[in-house]
């Protein structure tokens, strides 16, 4: 007998249950009706990328990260480790095929190598929204207020919308002398809510010295209000300088555009966001959940220019978010909000074996015409062991056939349509198939949910 192959994943996967996986494609669902509220577009791309085109220049710590290997044509390829890097490829080779600006949306699976925890994995599933071809406020805005409209949608309760301006830190470490800093220092300061105020000082410390990194400390901790938070990081830039100055127009204007939608009391200037040191040049936030901090930003993004150089001489600025579905569906479950799982089907068709199979199927084709889902019990056992069946599946309902032999057509004989409950174990007849499909209609729309099998 030959030795079975023990059934095991790698660290950092896991496999989706339906259960799970129903609750995902819910939240996608509506994620995608936000998206499209706002006028994005769907588009795919390849998982699997040459290498040089995901990790252009390298030396970043994406690198470190990437799964890359040879494949079978000896090519250096590399898996996805995002949307937005082979989104810039994307646009740089359909250039000439597609309008600006460009609004996409693209949900897909992505890679990393990274230490894993609780709602983060190796291989997720990343959401992204992007905005290319025009480098204007009404963008940059565009994408907070999607955030906002998404994270209400998936009703994941209190947000918190974290915004900078990646401008205003470059013109404020040039200002203090030390703009060759800019990397360590950032990646110090972004490092801020793991490690607390005082450790990050003690490492700016030793990156600059003790004054500098007062100072430095001082213009990363936001004021109670974020009028007050950018006068202040202006000031600390010098108010002559006129790229700070824009820097600081930008961020007042995409307030002003959030404030006038209502949606000011979710967004907040924090000097502290430091994100995508690799590429990301002006406007950048992070979201969390008040409710749950500790699981890190849900979604995530910023303004990146520049990114699309790599691929294309033509100026191509784009801002943009990715929503970490598979941390966000983590942090539902943990605080109780993740959606129960719809019906899927909303009814079982019983099957004793004293109907042709051409007839009970004939009936599920009558029941899906009218948007009902529905399955066929496909081999003939006693009932109890089909409703045991449906209650594992979250079936609420089953159809009864029963008893029928002989007769060659089923609705020339029923004169009711008995359907049991299977949650309640009591049976309800109806005495036209007009009223049993009204009621299982009501019953779905109760959920607020669709009994259509194509639509669920």
């Amino acid at each position: 007998m030959s030795t079975l192959i023990e059934p095991r994943v790698l660290k950092g996967f896991r496999d989706y249950l339906p259960s799970t996986e129903l609750a995902r494609a819910a939240l996608i669902d509506k994620l995608e009706a936000t998206f499209r509220s706002f006028g994005f577009v769907p588009i795919d791309t390849p998982a699997l990328e040459y290498a040089e085109i995901l990790l252009g220049k390298g030396g970043g710590e994406t690198d470190k990260q990437v799964y890359r290997f040879k494949d079978n044509g000896d090519r250096d390829v590399a898996l996805r480790f995002d949307l937005t890097v082979p989104f810039a490829r994307f646009m740089a080779e359909h250039y000439n095929e597609l309008y600006l600006p460009f609004r996409r949306y693209h949900i897909a699976k992505v890679w990393r190598g990274e230490n894993t925890q609780r709602g983060r994995y190796r291989e997720f599933m990343q959401c992204d929204f992007d905005i290319v071809g025009t480098d204007s406020a009404s963008a940059d805005a565009d994408i907070v207020l999607t955030i906002a409209s998404a994270m209400q949608t998936l009703g994941v309760g209190a947000v918190r919308i974290r915004v900078n301006h990646r401008g205003l830190m470059n013109r404020f470490l040039a200002a203090q002398g030390i703009s060759e800093k800019l990397v360590p220092v950032l990646r110090i300061i972004d490092k801020q809510e793991k490690i607390g105020p005082d450790e990050t000082q003690a490492l700016l410390t030793q990156e600059v010295g003790r004054p500098l990194a007062e100072r430095i400390i001082d213009f990363v901790t936001p004021e109670k209000d974020s009028s007050k938070t950018l006068t202040k990081m202006l000031e600390l830039c010098g108010k002559d300088d006129a790229d700070a100055q824009a820097a600081a127009n930008r961020l007042s204007e995409v307030f002003s555009i959030v404030n006038a939608c209502g949606l000011g009391a979710l967004v907040y200037l924090d000097p502290a966001i430091t994100r995508g040191l690799d590429y990301y040049t002006g406007i950048v936030f992070e979201t969390t959940l008040v409710a749950m901090p500790e699981i890190g930003s849900v979604c995530s993004g910023g303004r990146y220019n520049e990114l699309a150089s790599l691929y294309t001489t033509k100026e191509l600025p784009g801002v943009g978010a990715a929503i970490g579905l598979d941390r966000l569906l983590a942090a539902l479950e943990a605080l109780g909000k993740m959606e129960q799982a719809q019906p899927l089907p909303l009814v079982l068709i019983t099957n004793d074996g004293s109907v042709a199979l051409s007839l009970l199927h004939k009936e599920a084709h009558r029941l899906r015409q009218e948007g009902i889902s529905c399955e066929v019990f496909p081999e003939a056992k006693k009932l109890p062991q089909q409703y045991s069946y449906a209650e594992k599946k979250n079936i609420p309902f089953a159809l009864l056939f029963q008893n029928m032999q002989g007769y060659q057509e089923i609705e020339p004989y029923l004169s009711k349509f008995p359907l049991r409950d299977l949650k309640e174990r009591q049976t309800q007849e109806f005495d036209s198939f007009e009223k049993l499909v009204l009621f299982l209609r009501n019953f779905s729309a109760s959920l607020g949910t669709t009994a259509s099998s194509t639509e669920l």
